[in-house]
């Protein structure tokens, strides 16, 4: 079974709905999630928040924390999670923020940079990847991440 039909059944047992807001992974996770037969019992889509402009437009980050912290920041992987979680109107959702490469390196921000972030319910958090591959290994990498780290919230959930 692959790690996105256990998301899947996990997310169907607990009755729950999921969203993602991505930006360095431009769809994949949603890609990858939707690739399950079924998959609309329990996703109830994305939002793609590339650009700075659509992160706070659309994804709810506030302005003050792009440019105090940065689009590639803990900070920022939190509000897309919470933003997209209501924007979506879904119980759980996921994010990613990162710099996928070539380019985009910045003082004491790496190339394979990545910030996710997941919101369920009151809580929401972050977690912080470095990546060294190319931009489409890193993209991937990412995407295996966030789905990673969703299949083991879910897992742990009460």
């Amino acid at each position: 079974m692959s790690l996105e039909e256990e998301i899947g059944d996990l997310l169907r047992q607990k009755g729950l709905t999921l969203g993602a807001v991505e930006s360095a992974t431009g769809g994949l996770i949603s890609h990858r999630i939707t690739n399950v037969p079924g998959s609309s019992d329990y996703y109830k889509g994305s939002a793609i928040a590339y650009s700075n402009e659509v992160k706070s437009g659309v994804a709810g980050v506030s302005e003050d924390t792009l440019i105090q912290y940065g689009a590639v920041s803990p900070q920022v992987a939190e509000e897309m999670a919470e933003g997209g979680k209501m924007l979506l109107g879904v119980d759980i959702c996921i994010a990613d923020t990162g710099i996928a490469g070539p380019g985009g390196a910045t003082a004491g921000k790496e190339v394979g940079l990545f910030y996710l972030g997941l919101s369920h319910g009151e809580m929401t958090y972050s977690r912080k990847h470095q990546f060294r591959g190319n931009r489409e290994q890193n993209k991937q990498s990412a995407a295996e991440e966030a789905l990673s780290w969703l299949k083991e919230y879910l897992t742990e959930l009460k």
